[in-house]
């Protein structure tokens, strides 16, 4: 570990990339604290601290703190989020978008645009709802968050908070295209990981004698946390490896291949793409109702509250979705199968080409199955301990996977970083600096 930060530091194009990512990590935090105009800061964080375990406590754990500040954050990166969702469906969906994905870089670019755009759409209507709940808030005994509410303050809260997601977005692409590791994922950690010193805290005030946690109690709660890092920690390393053949070549007068490799097949193809998003669909329409006051939204509101056993039946079903369609989207086995028949490999036992595909299809279908119940697993049980022992949101199974996966995916990218970087130091800039033997004329 030590050698591999010595050599982070002696290499100027990942320092480079570090540094950056940390100062925009950074400006995000800053901005964590920017309050809307016209807003009671101290009466907001009091209503949301009071509903900590209800849908707002989850918008404020993915927002980083932005929404009890009122920050101009407030909204994080789920309309993003929510966008992307709704491209990827209708990629699936509509032939144009599908032919679109599939003509490479530009086409990427061209729908990562209309993301952009639905973005936008979203962060709108969605500051809206928020404005429109601020200025009613007035009702409740923490006093009213809005000093001045009427069309004004709407339109401002609209725009601020629209402009703040969309600075959000470009921190994002910018974290994900000069910098290390994913741009979204990370700002998401970043929040998460902000938040945990303040939940220790109040955690260890609990079991000191001010609240009713025992020391016992305390170590059960560690025990868990341990137990479930190094869970993560197992399966998103885990991976089944399908052996590979290669036929020999002829070529003259050498032969070419004759190797034995494998394919791995990730247990979790997904990583934290599920709960993110199953937690981002859940959100929306708990937002809305949270904010609309009538009697059948606020039906809904009790419905989707983070611990009802309705919203976890539906939170399971989300991932185990998610899990299986990102997987879908990411790895397409005919690809593989047709890939490895051009090259001469084959799965020992299987035919090439159509069987094979349906040979890794089935096998990946597994795979995701038990991906999907571990991560559903990672992510809800550890809900009804925290209800037990009331604890900080922020210690649930859900952030944890988020922190662990992210922080794992990214020193995945660090090490591909040195690695390739050591490759290049041995061949060099002009091929390899190893020689061949010289003939001897004849």
């Amino acid at each position: 570990m030590a050698s591999s930060i010595a050599n982070i530091a002696k290499i100027p194009e990942l320092r480079r990339r570090i540094l950056l990512t940390l100062v925009l990590l950074a400006v995000y935090r800053v901005g964590v604290f920017v309050s809307v105009p016209g807003v009671n800061r101290q009466v907001m964080k009091d209503m949301v601290k009071a509903a900590s375990g209800s849908f707002l406590g989850l918008f404020n754990m993915f927002s980083g703190g932005a929404l009890e500040q009122m920050s101009i954050f407030a909204l994080g990166i789920m309309p993003y989020i929510s966008a992307s969702i709704i491209l990827q469906l209708l990629t699936v969906v509509i032939p144009a978008l599908d032919r679109l994905n599939k003509e490479g870089e530009q086409g990427r670019k061209q729908i990562n645009q209309y993301t952009r755009y639905g973005t936008i759409v979203i962060s709108m209507v969605q500051a809206f709802f928020i404005a429109r709940y601020l200025e009613s808030s007035s009702r409740t005994q923490f006093g009213s968050v809005v000093a001045d509410p009427g069309l004004g303050f709407e339109l401002l809260t609209m725009l601020t908070l629209t402009t703040g997601t969309a600075f959000i977005m470009w921190l994002g692409e910018q974290i994900t295209e000069r910098g290390i590791g994913n741009g979204m994922s990370l700002i998401i950690f970043a929040g998460i990981v902000a938040r945990f010193p303040d939940a220790l805290v109040q955690l260890l005030q609990k079991s000191s004698g001010q609240g009713d946690m025992t020391v016992f109690d305390l170590l059960v709660i560690t025990g868990i946390v341990v137990s479930v890092i190094a869970a993560i920690i197992f399966f998103e390393r885990g991976y089944r490896k399908i052996p590979v053949q290669y036929a020999k070549r002829v070529v003259g007068r050498k032969v070419y291949g004759g190797q034995s490799s494998h394919l791995p097949l990730k247990i979790n193809v997904a990583g934290v793409i599920p709960p993110i998003f199953a937690s981002s669909i859940l959100l929306f329409p708990a937002q809305l109702a949270g904010f609309v006051q009538s009697s059948w939204m606020q039906r809904a509101a009790d419905v989707l509250n983070p611990g009802d056993w309705r919203y976890n039946t539906l939170y399971v079903g989300l991932i185990i979705f998610f899990c299986y369609f990102y997987t879908a989207v990411t790895f397409n086995p005919v690809d593989i199968a047709d890939n490895m028949k051009k090259y001469g490999g084959f799965i020992p036992g299987i035919r090439p080409g159509k069987k094979t595909a349906e040979y890794i299809d089935r096998v990946l279908t597994r795979l995701t199955l038990g991906g999907a119940l571990y991560i559903s697993a990672v992510c809800v049980l550890p809900t009804f301990l925290q209800q037990k022992f009331k604890v900080p949101f922020y210690f649930g199974g859900t952030s944890l996977l988020i922190v662990v996966g992210v922080a794992l995916d990214t020193v995945q990218q660090i090490e591909s970083h040195l690695i390739t970087r050591n490759y290049e130091n041995v061949t060099g800039p002009k091929g390899p600096r190893i020689r061949g033997r010289i003939p001897r004329a004849r």
